[in-house]
């Protein structure tokens, strides 16, 4: 790694205490949920927005590369500072204020995803994108790869609720694209160019964030199918209802399995080794009435069971099924390549039966689980990093599974963007000329290629490095 050590120098001149280069403040900076260590040479954690622009400029001036972090909760290694350098961390920026009249949420850049949406529930309103990791998650980071979650298919994502950005160019210029209106045609939208582009264009340090009137009513319903093939079936079968669900979660059987596991209870007494569906409905309190008679009609013809939460904390108790089942796939194999490719609805049944093929012809365990209103699903290639034949499998299988979804008219990532780990297959959705087209606008936006480099348009194969022997505390989330 180059010698940084002038600049750095003269970063701490500027912004003093701020600027933190310790061992153990470099260490904690190093990594992400990929949990592959890249050590910075020093890490920022700003006091107010205009050192951001502090810092970039002195970057810019001397090609010390950047990386910004919120919680470091991404999984493709996007806040790993794999050319070292300088790291912006973002958590204290975090101010959070609602216009209650407009409904809109003014934020900084590390305010948390959760702490967004009380304030806004608190408010009476309602913020929809809800990554599993809200509660540690950022805004900042929600931008920067366009988040998700299980509103998706219903609310939509990230993007559709940010009115207007604001931050700092490559050179430590201050911008702001779009303002606190409802309406905005003044010039290029450059907004949407920074949303999902992962901290390589610009750094973002404050959003405004568009509400929506807290629904009235929820109503949420399990149901249980006995394979993945009946599953995916009903779903479509609800959806031709025309039935719109806020959320439909989809867990095959793997899934199921681990999370009872790690719970300790059966998802459906006397129904083991099924797949489920995990619906919520919400809206108006007739609206969701209505409709929920058609869901259970729905249920009745299709699923082999299914349970309603007649109360927040039972919908609470179904959701754990949900949220468990990440965090015990590890009982599989020490290590998960989380893809979170997005397919047609169209062709669920395809490649439902493409991912039985794969997990037979590469004997792992590859459970799966995601969003069915929305095509996101989840697919988790579990094996032992230490396994030599395992690894080789993983990386055959996961080549494989993103060749298929491309050919299917699908998405390599519908959430957790590219960063380091999908690097590989970027040039597998998108030809020659559409790569290109992205390089030229970084070149355009940071031509001495400070911020997020490595990240992107360079292999670097994240599942054939060492990983560190840490927890953090959403991994099983």
């Amino acid at each position: 790694m180059p010698s940084f050590v002038s600049a750095t120098r003269a970063l701490k001149r500027r912004l003093g205490t701020v600027v933190d280069t310790s061992e153990s403040g470099c260490w904690a900076a190093s990594f992400d949920s990929s949990k592959i260590s890249f050590l910075p040479e020093a890490v920022i954690t700003p006091r107010k927005e205009a050192d951001v622009g502090v810092v970039l400029e002195l970057a810019n001036k001397h090609r010390v590369p950047v990386t910004v972090r919120g919680r470091g909760t991404t999984l493709m290694g996007s806040a790993a500072p794999i050319a070292g350098g300088w790291v912006i961390d973002m958590l204290r920026l975090n101010r959070i204020k609602i216009d209650t009249e407009a409904g809109m949420a003014h934020v900084q850049a590390g305010a948390k995803n959760g702490d967004v949406q009380r304030a806004a529930e608190k408010a009476g309103w309602f913020y929809p994108p809800d990554p599993s990791s809200k509660e540690y998650c950022t805004i900042g980071g929600n931008i920067a790869c366009n988040a998700g979650g299980m509103h998706g298919g219903k609310y939509g994502v990230t993007r559709d609720f940010v009115i207007a950005v604001r931050g700092f160019l490559p050179t430590g210029e201050f911008v702001e694209w779009g303002t606190a209106t409802k309406k905005f045609a003044a010039g290029f939208n450059l907004r949407d160019l920074w949303i999902g582009s992962e901290g390589m264009l610009g750094v973002v340090t404050g959003a405004v964030l568009k509400l929506l009137p807290a629904p009235a009513a929820r109503w949420t319903l399990l149901t249980a199918f006995a394979d993945e093939a009946k599953a995916i079936a009903a779903a479509r079968a609800l959806f031709r209802l025309r039935v719109q669900p806020a959320i439909c979660e989809f867990l095959d059987r793997e899934s199921v399995i681990c999370a009872e596991r790690a719970t300790g209870r059966a998802v459906f007494a006397g129904q083991p080794n099924r797949a489920v569906i995990l619906l919520e409905l919400t809206g108006a309190i007739s609206e969701v009435k209505e409709v929920s008679k058609v869901v259970l009609g729905w249920a009745k013809e299709h699923a082999l069971a299914h349970r309603a939460a007649r109360t927040r904390d039972e919908a609470e108790q179904l959701w754990q099924v949900r949220r468990k089942c990440s965090g015990a796939m590890f009982e599989l194999g020490d290590t998960k390549l989380n893809e979170d490719i997005v397919i047609p609805m169209r062709a669920y049944g395809k490649f439902m039966r493409f991912l039985a093929g794969l997990k037979k012809s590469s004997r792992l365990a590859i459970p799966t689980f995601g969003h069915l209103a929305d095509g996101n699903l989840h697919v988790n290639i579990m094996f032992h990093r230490g396994d030599a034949d395992e690894s080789r499998r993983a990386e055959a299988a996961v080549a494989k599974l993103m060749q298929t979804v491309v050919s299917l008219g699908g998405a390599i990532s519908g959430e957790h963007g590219i960063g380091l780990a999908k690097t590989p297959f970027l040039r597998i959705q998108h030809p020659p000329a559409q790569v290109g087209a992205m390089q030229a606008i970084k070149q355009a936006l940071d031509p001495n290629g400070i911020l997020n480099p490595g990240k992107m348009f360079e292999v670097y194969e994240v599942w054939k490095q060492p990983k560190l022997a840490i927890h953090l505390p959403w991994d099983h989330k």
